[in-house]
């Protein structure tokens, strides 16, 4: 039985999203049971819409919220030990729960996981693991927001966390890893990345395979297993590839609507089009682990709706 606990407060729809979501992820896996944390007031009304849920989960009213607009630093003073957040990650250290998702606050989230769960021994930073879709399937893609700059040593680590994440998710002895550049050539690039690819050149041996430096484009395409970054350039890769999935699908659909051959066309065409729609559904791809940390986190984007916070979970 797999014991997840969640924070119900989190995000930008709060409980009317998130314990739908669960209701969502208990039908699909009989094996998860929740542990939600949240205010009684906000939480109770809708786990009364869904009477079935109460057989697989515990609720545990929390007196704060961690607002979306709270800093880290004050999120940490303020909501420690009372804070739904900061309740769902110590279920995790206390071992009552095996994994916390949240949709809440990212600095907070991850100032909270810090402090409460540690990070691993060897590892400096924790960083922001997020599958991506690609032409050959999928990758892992980090540091996706946690840290931003990081230095040689810190990609590094984030290659390692990332070879073990595609070695648990995709089966693959040895994934291959790319760092991403602005160019694949040894000479291009800050000198961090440099001297990173260098490292890990010369760690290439049994355990690593280290591929070279990929391009912004090599991530669609599947080029490599992990893609490592630093936290501002891998951020900006993510909300840049939501955005664009957003506008073709915008445009799919104004061309559709065009002419009456368009929507004729259409209805031949509907199976291929549903087809092309889940692969590119953000929804699906939706939530960020938080690697390098002495548990498992999970961060579901803020605007997630249920069938995206369910995708979290099921991660």
């Amino acid at each position: 039985m797999i014991r997840i606990s969640i924070d119900a407060m989190g995000g930008d729809h709060g409980p009317s999203v998130v314990i739908p979501a669960l209701m969502t992820v208990a039908t699909r896996r009989p094996d998860i049971r929740f542990v939600i944390y949240g205010r009684e007031e906000a939480v109770r009304p809708e786990l009364a819409k869904l009477p079935k849920l109460a057989e697989v989960s515990e609720f545990i009213h929390c007196d704060i919220a961690v607002r979306m607009d709270d800093k880290p630093s004050q999120a940490l003073r303020h909501g420690r030990w009372k804070s739904s957040m900061w309740k769902a990650v110590e279920a995790v250290k206390a071992g009552t729960a095996d994994a916390c998702i949240s949709a809440g606050n990212t600095g907070a989230l991850m100032a909270m996981s810090r402090f409460c769960l540690r990070t691993m021994a060897t590892i400096d930073r924790p960083a922001i693991a997020a599958l991506w879709p690609t032409l050959r399937g999928e990758s892992v893609v980090l540091d996706v927001g946690a840290t931003i700059g990081a230095d040689a040593h810190q990609l590094v680590d984030f290659a390692i966390l990332g070879t073990g994440m595609a070695r648990s998710v995709f089966g693959i002895e040895r994934p291959s890893i790319g760092l991403l550049n602005v160019g694949v050539e040894e000479i291009k690039g800050q000198e961090e990345v440099k001297e990173a690819g260098r490292m890990l050149r010369e760690a290439n041996m049994a355990s690593m395979n280290y591929h070279g430096f990929v391009e912004g484009d090599d991530i669609g395409k599947g080029t490599v297993d992990v893609v490592v970054t630093e936290g501002f350039a891998g951020n900006i890769a993510l909300k840049t590839a939501e955005g664009t999935v957003r506008q073709i699908a915008g445009y799919l659909r104004a061309a559709m609507d065009r002419t009456l051959m368009a929507r004729i066309g259409y209805i031949f065409a509907k199976g291929a089009f549903d087809r092309l729609r889940e692969k590119m559904d953000v929804g699906r791809s939706n939530g960020g682990v938080f690697l390098g940390l002495n548990g498992i986190v999970v961060k579901s984007h803020g605007g997630a709706d249920s069938d995206g916070f369910a995708a979290a979970i099921e991660l």
